[in-house]
């Protein structure tokens, strides 16, 4: 048991020292854009040898990326609520700060609904994937699919899209881990350890999915939108909104809100 919990310790310290910077929150946009373009890239004119990964039906996509906001949800759930009752004492800063999470879930039903009606009305209903004869007889993705066609649109990337806000939001929420400075025999400890590894992991996990999203899906067109919606959600309330009085604020840190704001400008 104590083997155990040095272990999760260490991970705990690894996670924290790469992911809780100002620079990571800085730069992770801008390294996002790049391995979608440069994955992209890769995609059109050099494309790699099929793998596990490029199976739609490997246990990352199914279990993990088809899902990505509802573990985010659950995750970012209890860490906040313990984290930012830590470092302030306040239960209505809680409360605020889980508002943060009802507007992430608004960002990911809106940027679906979006990308399902985009695909819809820029979509048409073909006998193949080879987009062979228009079957006009089906209006709708779903009665296409029911007739054994297949429908054609303007297919933004959701995997780009909720892997960048996820992975963002996680990096983002994190912070607060500079405030806090825990004795090993407080209460908290084990499970905020806990939730530090999980949150780390996934957040790893969701860039290493969202580099083979670029690599083995979508066009670079559909990937762009998907990640540019992301990033907007990020910066919408993180980057702009989350600065301002009237919002559920951001995580509690030492640094004053003007070296926050200054952090988002370099």
């Amino acid at each position: 048991m104590v083997a155990s919990m040095e272990y999760l310790e260490r991970c705990a310290w690894f996670l924290r020292t790469t992911l809780v910077r100002a620079p990571v929150r800085r730069y992770l946009p801008w390294a996002l854009l790049a391995f979608m373009l440069g994955g992209s890239l890769v995609k059109e004119f050099s494309p790699l040898p099929a793998s596990y990964l490029s199976n739609k039906r490997n246990i990352f996509n199914v279990y993990f990326v088809k899902v990505a906001w509802g573990w985010t949800f659950i995750l970012l759930l209890p860490f906040i609520a313990l984290t930012n009752y830590h470092v302030t004492g306040k239960a209505g800063v809680v409360l605020r700060r889980l508002c943060t999470l009802l507007v992430g879930t608004a960002i990911w039903y809106v940027s679906t609904t979006v990308f399902l009606h985009v695909e819809h009305y820029t979509g048409s209903c073909y006998k193949s994937p080879a987009l062979e004869s228009i079957r006009k007889e089906y209006n709708s993705k779903e009665e296409c699919r029911k007739g054994g066609g297949f429908w054609h649109g303007f297919d933004i990337s959701g995997h780009s899209f909720l892997l960048t806000y996820c992975a963002l939001v996680i990096v983002e929420e994190m912070a607060v881990l500079q405030e806090i400075k825990m004795d090993k025999n407080h209460s908290l400890h084990f499970t905020l350890t806990s939730l530090v590894v999980a949150l780390g992991c996934l957040a790893y996990i969701w860039v290493w999915m969202f580099l083979c999203t670029a690599v083995y899906f979508h066009d670079l067109s559909q990937k762009v939108f998907g990640t540019l919606f992301g990033l907007v959600g990020w910066y919408g309330t993180y980057g702009f909104w989350y600065l301002k009085p009237f919002s559920p604020g951001l995580p509690p840190q030492g640094s004053s809100l003007n070296l926050k704001q200054d952090s988002y400008k370099k």
